[in-house]
């Protein structure tokens, strides 16, 4: 049976397009006429071949893994971390997971998708239980590391093969990891910060510098990305780094940093927010102190309602847009040629991630990211529809709708 922890059925139901044709295969055919050269060309073409410009939103790549459902065995279990760092476990990945996995040819009996609420025991103990009941390939979100790792220890003495999703476990024993480019995720935020700092005319940044979990390998990627990004702006006196805070993924800790931070440094003026969802109390907290908008630049990752709405309100100046879609697809491929015993093709398997734990190099599929404001909301995530035109433009947001060109 299948289990999906989830909310916003609406949204999953309106994200999740029906299949509307085959993904064409591509593939290069040697001219040689040597036993070995057909051969190699016999076994290619037999072999499904998905890549990553294939994935779309209609899922429709998925269809041409169904051959690979007849040779494999066991089950695919979906292990999620927690439903409080970002709401896009339940509302997106669930769902789009369980209708890649559904449109890959298993039914309903081969596949799971759990989410371990924020516990470790819980994410152990639904491995644990999923491997028993028959798992093949596990597709694992670790809450962190340190549990990662003992699921991966423990599903390889079992013989179960593991993708790390989204995050990477370190000091792990995954097979791939399938992602969006981090470093280029927070180097987007950087980059729309500095954007943002110009065109809201903040002649002095005296700037806050966030980051997510130290517990999460992400955290530390997006923040590379975007420390590379301003540092020469802290070099030249352009900016000045005002305050430090310890890092987090939870909102009303995030808050409770911010807040320290800006009571000792009065004269802090924008700050830099690893997703929507820590930026989110931030941006209430500032209202509350009388902050205007279009005046305190605050960015954010991860396309949420709440983010979406600030952006178009003024009060944060854009998003990382990840299509959850994408990623979720290009998991459910690994596992399917995993679990039918094939090395999945480079067209899929577009990089490598060094796990900085142990120095190795580990097979990733590795996605690419999008900066939303106004200027594009509506032809990325509306278009997606990922977060719903009637959901998004409501109340006072009915009119910043129609200047960025929304429609419901």
């Amino acid at each position: 049976m299948i289990r999906v922890a989830r909310k916003g059925a609406a949204i999953a139901s309106a994200s999740l397009a029906l299949c509307l044709a085959a993904a064409a295969c591509s593939s290069s055919s040697s001219s040689s006429t040597s036993s070995s050269s057909t051969s190699s060309s016999s076994s290619s073409s037999s072999t499904p071949q998905v890549s990553v410009s294939s994935l779309n939103r209609t899922f429709s790549a998925m269809s041409t893994l169904r051959s690979l459902d007849a040779t494999g065995k066991g089950n695919v279990a979906v292990i999620l971390p927690d439903t409080v760092s970002s709401a896009r476990y339940t509302e997106f990945d669930a769902p789009y997971l369980s209708q890649a996995l559904a449109l890959a040819g298993l039914s309903s009996t081969q596949f799971s998708v759990v989410n371990a609420q924020g516990s470790d025991a819980t994410e152990f103990s639904d491995a644990q239980e999923a491997i028993t009941k028959g798992a093949s390939v596990l597709i694992m979100d670790p809450l962190d590391s340190g549990v990662g790792a003992r699921i991966e220890s423990y599903a390889k003495t079992h013989g179960v093969d593991v993708i790390d999703y989204d995050r990477l476990t370190l000091g792990g024993s995954r097979e791939y990891y399938d992602s969006f480019n981090n470093v280029e995720v927070g180097t987007l935020i950087g980059k729309g910060f500095v954007s943002c700092v110009t065109s809201e005319h903040v002649s002095h940044p005296n700037v806050l510098v966030m980051k997510g979990a130290p517990t999460d390998n992400n955290a530390t990627l997006f923040a590379q990305g975007y420390d590379a990004v301003l540092a020469p702006y802290f070099a030249n006196k352009t900016y000045t780094s005002v305050g430090s805070a310890a890092g987090t993924w939870t909102p009303t800790v995030a808050e409770s940093e911010f807040q320290q931070q800006f009571t000792a440094h009065k004269n802090i003026n924008a700050v830099v927010t690893p997703n929507d969802e820590n930026a989110a109390p931030i941006i209430t907290y500032l209202q509350r102190e009388g902050v205007k908008a279009h005046t305190f630049p605050v960015t954010g990752q991860d396309a949420t309602l709440v983010g979406l709405q600030n952006i178009l309100s003024g009060y944060q100046c854009g998003t990382v847009y990840k299509p959850i879609y994408l990623e979720a697809q290009a998991a459910v491929a690994l596992a399917m040629y995993l679990r039918a015993g094939k090395k999945p093709p480079t067209s899929l398997v577009n990089g490598s991630t060094k796990d900085p734990q142990t120095g190795t190099m580990v097979p990733s599929v590795l996605l690419t990211p999008e900066w939303v404001t106004t200027a594009n909301m509506n032809t990325t995530v509306i278009a997606d529809q990922f977060v719903p035109a009637q959901q998004l433009c409501v109340g006072s947001y009915v009119a910043e709708c129609k200047s960025a060109g929304i429609s419901v």
